[in-house]
């Protein structure tokens, strides 16, 4: 229970920290230095999260183009962050052109780029360096149109914590059967069972007093989307991390380890949402 607590305390700190830039618009009174702001946290976590990924990919022999790699994840974050910010959703060029140009430039240009450096593994540390590009900066620049939710996506990191907690409490009092002993040992279903159904719960309980233009259906989305994906993210990230034999990906948060392991559920959760919200709501 140590753990937990420390878990907890954690995670508080990191939630406040998060909390607090969602709702910098309202807090200071102007859209454009709360969208900034916003939009700087939204950079530092994508390097951040860039950053934790190279060091892992490095222990098991890769070397990807670090500082290409870095620009990569700055270029996609903020080309979708401060298009919308600066330019409005009406203008959906200024966002694609740039993530376009980018991805279609950086393969061909990394490959070229291979031929000057003594690599056994060209092709490979090509991908290692787009990825963290792709699975980190992409969906974390996707927050920036969806804190025009910002309610919803207030409600998205209860229900990601809510079913953390409730996961990793049942697990530790009534697990009995493991989930997914490759990936990551300590889940078990009944873990994840007492998660999943706490989370949908509170989703349609409590979701409708955040955000009333999501019916009750768009809250039942959602809370499947903030339980069964959580889920499935946080074993991704394992997979990740087994994949090199490390525990955490990193140490900037005391019980959670680095910010691919407190963000890694987000990042595969929010294309979901924003995707649904654009559907359901639009």
């Amino acid at each position: 229970m140590k753990n937990f607590w420390t878990r907890t305390l954690s995670a508080t700190i990191y939630a406040l920290l998060f909390v607090g830039c969602i709702y910098t618009k309202q807090l200071t009174g102007s859209l454009l230095a709360g969208s900034l702001i916003f939009a700087a946290f939204i950079l530092f976590v994508a390097e951040g999260c860039t950053f934790e990924f190279f060091r892992l990919v490095e222990k098991a022999g890769a070397r990807p183009i670090k500082p290409v790699g870095y620009l990569l994840s700055a270029i996609i974050s903020l080309s979708i962050s401060l298009s919308i910010i600066l330019f409005s959703k009406d203008h959906i060029d200024f966002v694609a052109l740039p993530l376009i140009g980018t991805l279609f430039l950086a393969t061909p240009t990394l490959l070229i780029a291979q031929l000057w450096r003594k690599s056994d593994r060209p092709f490979a540390d090509t991908a290692y360096t787009i990825f963290p590009a792709i699975y980190a900066a992409f969906p974390l620049g996707l927050m920036a149109p969806l804190n025009d939710f910002y309610n919803v996506m207030m409600m998205v990191l209860i229900l990601v914590w809510l079913n953390d907690s409730c996961a990793y409490m049942g697990g530790s009092l009534f697990g009995r059967h493991k989930m997914w002993p490759r990936h990551s040992p300590g889940k078990t279903w009944e873990g994840t069972a007492i998660g999943v159904a706490m989370t949908i719960v509170v989703a349609l309980l409590v979701g409708p007093l955040f955000d009333t233009r999501l019916q009750w259906f768009d809250w039942l989305v959602v809370g499947i989307i903030c339980s069964v994906i959580d889920t499935l993210g946080d074993l991704v990230e394992s997979m990740l991390k087994r994949t090199v034999g490390v525990k955490d990906s990193g140490n900037i948060m005391p019980g959670h380890g680095g910010l691919l392991d407190r963000f890694d559920s987000l990042l595969i959760i929010i294309p979901f949402i924003t995707l649904y919200l654009i559907i359901s709501v639009n």
